[in-house]
């Protein structure tokens, strides 16, 4: 989701700073349990010099590179999905048959076939969403459209069960996510149902992010471990971690126990992918609403379970050595704040009702396609 004419930063910072103070000291602070993972300053892969990828949206890493897409481009030669090398340097790109409405994630199964989610809708009004799906060395990717069971909604996250069933991850301001499944094996030519299997609630965060409070209540992209034993969803101020012990997703992110990595204050940070080996988290900001001349640059964050996971080939798509991620005790704790999902006290209806209008200002003030 590209945001234009919205508030300057410093306006946004000041139009959020009170209503962020009221929300946090809406829930006592011995409710809030701390993370204990800080990361460091990241290491910088690569920068995308090409002029048509300014506003990248999906990204997932391959032996060769990264593949990309941008955010809904209304120009034909930016919307595409693009295949980058090592360096970040375009080497081929694929057409949409049809134009897209609005492409906000990718994913990849195991055999290699790449899922572009087709489901950004900021105005709430699409009839239908879409997946298009390129299957390995294929022309042109195959669109399947879906149908929401109750009503139209934003999304800009997609993840892959151990099935390789689609799963999108709604986006709502709220702090809490959706999640949606095809009802059935998609079909070219028809329109899929979606049901609803699970909610997702984020932890709490203070990380430093240009939407501030609200920032850290949307997801904005999400990945599968490539051993499939971790799944990891975005906002604009953090990485949320997830294991995936049995290959279920869905109860994965339900109830099990995240970790988070702070990706303090990246421009519009809506794309997150595993390095290829799993030891590292990547992610790229879109740059169209930045300064003149800046160019969108792949990060790395070390993954905070890459060791536990006991997965260590070669790094085959990064570039510079990765960022590390500091344990430290509670007392010493200096940003983020992570761990399971505030539990409902004294307070938490003054936050619920700040959250609400939160969703209704940022609804008003994103951008309309």
């Amino acid at each position: 989701m590209r945001v234009r004419g919205w508030l300057t930063r410093g306006r946004r910072a000041r139009a959020t700073a009170a209503l962020t103070a009221l929300a946090v000291g809406a829930v006592p602070a011995a409710l809030l349990t701390p993370g204990v993972a800080v990361a460091a300053s990241p290491a910088q892969v690569c920068q995308v010099r090409d002029d048509r990828l300014t506003e990248i949206s999906g990204m997932v890493a391959t032996n060769d590179g990264y593949v990309v897409v941008n955010d809904g481009a209304d120009d034909e030669a930016r919307s595409r999905i693009f295949f980058l090398d090592r360096g970040c340097a375009v080497t081929r790109t694929v057409s949409y048959p049809s134009r897209p409405r609005d492409t906000e994630d990718l994913a990849m199964s195991r055999d290699g076939t790449l899922w572009v989610a087709d489901i950004g809708d900021n105005d709430r009004t699409r009839e239908t969403v879409a997946l298009w799906r390129l299957a390995p060395g294929a022309d042109e990717p195959v669109l399947h459209r879906m149908t929401y069971p109750d009503r139209p909604h934003d999304a800009e996250a997609l993840l892959l069960d151990a099935d390789g069933r689609p799963l999108v991850i709604t986006k709502d301001g709220s702090g809490t996510a959706v999640l949606y499944a095809p009802t059935a094996a998609l079909r070219p030519g028809a329109k899929t149902p979606l049901a609803s299997v699970g909610q997702v609630v984020l932890p709490p965060s203070t990380t430093a992010n240009p939407y501030s409070f609200l920032g850290r209540r949307v997801v904005t992209g999400a990945a599968n471990a490539p051993d499939g034993r971790r799944v990891v969803l975005r906002t604009y101020a953090d990485a949320i971690e997830y294991d995936v012990p049995d290959g279920d997703v869905v109860a994965a992110l339900t109830s099990g126990t995240p970790r988070t990595v702070p990706l303090p204050d990246e421009p519009q940070g809506e794309s997150i992918t595993y390095s290829r080996d799993g030891q590292s988290l990547l992610t790229v900001s879109e740059s169209a609403d930045q300064a003149p001349g800046a160019r969108p640059t792949i990060l790395r964050y070390a993954a905070p379970t890459a060791t536990a996971t006991g997965s260590h080939p070669a790094e085959s798509t990064a570039a510079a050595p990765p960022a590390t991620t500091a344990a430290l005790p509670a007392a010493e704790h200096t940003g983020d704040v992570g761990g399971p999902i505030w539990p409902l006290a004294a307070g938490a209806g003054t936050l619920l009702a700040l959250l609400a209008v939160a969703g209704v200002l940022w609804r008003r003030h994103t951008d309309r396609r």
